[in-house]
């Protein structure tokens, strides 16, 4: 049986499928193993994901949504002049890693295992589990994003956490961050201390480059710049979006070199900017992180030292100051990954799991009032989502705890029974007349010689 693993993220869309022989290889989308969680609602009635609808979003960025995940306490969204619930946005996303899946696989993974923020409540996990049902997913196993990266250290880089040991997950995505200090126990982990912060992430540092750039060009071009800040019709919203997407780039760049370039439509400018700037803006909130942390450490009534390691997963972590920063205030230095990004997912198709859902839901594609068909970013045709039809499990024996051999079978001669008189054998009759005989006879004959 196949088992599929996912990690919808705030900007990007991670999966890995496990077979039946364990072997674990990552979806990969336009050659990629990241999918960008984003939306674009056509203008003729189709949603395109992923790098489809980025490419189309400069059309008309008002159909474009670029981080579904932070819009999930909205109930709906408007993409153009349609209202789309967030259970049916999410599901177009889900749905395209269903087809990769099926297409790879040959058939609807057995089993699949969504991750999640470990603060998420009741509602927002519900909201999940519908949208992956949407999409034609079999109904999905939640595993807490922390567990999931736990389960990596152990399973896949061998890192020994003996049951009773703990360890932290310092996860910055997107998005958000989260802080969690997980602790190992005979059947997996359990989560001891949880910290969050909502508005810091990704996206956040983007938005602090763009404002440390006004503070240069607002001044020298203020009616261009305003522009850029609140687009007033297409064209400007298609300019913040090239913003945007260059300061992103740039910001990922920084992560390797000391100096990047950044370009500002409209006013026709190439702004450069320096890791150190890029310091300068990142600290104030990475130093916040830091800090929930160390609270989530404290929570769990550990010091850092007690730890067995302290991780770094999510696409943002790879920002080189944070391990400066982690090391400098808590006193130890933290692991890090050449993937982050896939940390999360493939932990979860690696960790131990309970009882399987066995209901398995027919696929419903998702509509918003007229009709609807998700198309992907994909180069040929895919095979078209089958309802996954119910699994049926194999009859195991119970274990023999007690192994007992098989009689064997008895032979057709038995031996007599032991103790049996032996004057009720016939054989030895004979022999005890033969020898009373011969003492006769010997006795005859001594009385004769004498």
């Amino acid at each position: 049986m196949h088992v599929l693993g996912i990690d919808f993220g705030t900007s990007n869309t991670v999966a890995v499928l496990r077979s039946a022989d364990g072997r674990v290889r990552p979806l990969l989308f336009d050659g990629a193993p990241i999918l960008p969680s984003a939306v674009y609602y056509n203008s003729d009635g189709r949603m395109l994901v992923g790098r489809d609808a980025e490419r189309n979003a400069r059309m008309d960025p008002a159909r474009f949504e670029p981080n579904p995940k932070r819009r999930i306490d909205d109930g709906s969204l408007f993409l153009g002049t349609s209202e789309i619930p967030v259970p049916q946005v999410f599901a177009y996303v889900l749905q395209q890693v269903a087809l990769e899946a099926q297409r790879q696989a040959g058939q609807m993974p057995g089993q699949v295992r969504l991750t999640h923020p470990a603060r998420w409540g009741e509602r927002r996990r519900s909201i999940l589990v519908d949208s992956a049902r949407l999409a034609g997913l079999p109904a999905p196993q939640l595993i807490p994003e922390p567990v999931a990266a736990a389960s990596y250290f152990t399973s896949v880089l061998g890192t020994a956490v003996p049951p009773g040991r703990s360890l932290a997950i310092y996860d910055l995505g997107g998005g958000t961050f989260d802080a969690t200090v997980v602790r190992r126990t005979q059947t997996g982990f359990e989560v001891l201390a949880e910290e969050g912060i909502g508005d810091i992430g990704g996206l956040d540092f983007d938005h602090g480059i763009v404002e440390h750039l006004g503070k240069t060009y607002g001044a020298s071009h203020p009616a261009d710049w305003q522009r850029l800040l609140t687009p007033a019709d297409d064209r400007d919203r298609r300019y913040r979006r090239m913003l945007y997407e260059d300061v992103r780039g740039a910001k990922e760049t920084l992560s390797r070199t000391a100096s990047a370039d950044i370009h500002l439509p409209a006013l026709e400018v190439d702004a450069h900017l320096t890791r150190a700037e890029f310091e300068d803006i990142a600290r104030p909130p990475l130093e916040r992180t830091v800090d929930c942390l160390q609270r989530a450490i404290s929570s769990a009534r550990m010091n850092p030292a007690d730890l067995v390691g302290i991780f770094l997963v999510g696409g943002s972590s790879r920002i080189p100051m944070i391990s400066q920063l982690i090391h400098s205030k808590l006193g130890v230095p933290p692991q890090t990954f050449e993937q982050p990004e896939t940390v999360v997912v493939e932990g979860a198709v690696r960790a131990a799991s309970g009882p399987a859902p066995t209901e398995q839901q027919p696929m419903t594609r998702p509509t918003s009032g007229g009709p609807v068909s998700p198309a992907g970013h994909m180069s040929a045709p895919r095979p078209p989502v089958q309802a996954p039809q119910p699994v049926q499990a194999p009859q195991m024996l119970p274990p023999q705890t007690n192994y007992q051999p098989a009689p064997q079978p008895q032979p057709a001669y038995q031996q007599p029974p032991a103790g049996r008189p032996l004057s009720q054998e016939p054989a030895v009759l004979v022999t005890g007349a033969a020898v009373i005989i011969l003492l006769v006879v010997f006795f005859v004959l001594l009385s004769v010689i004498v």
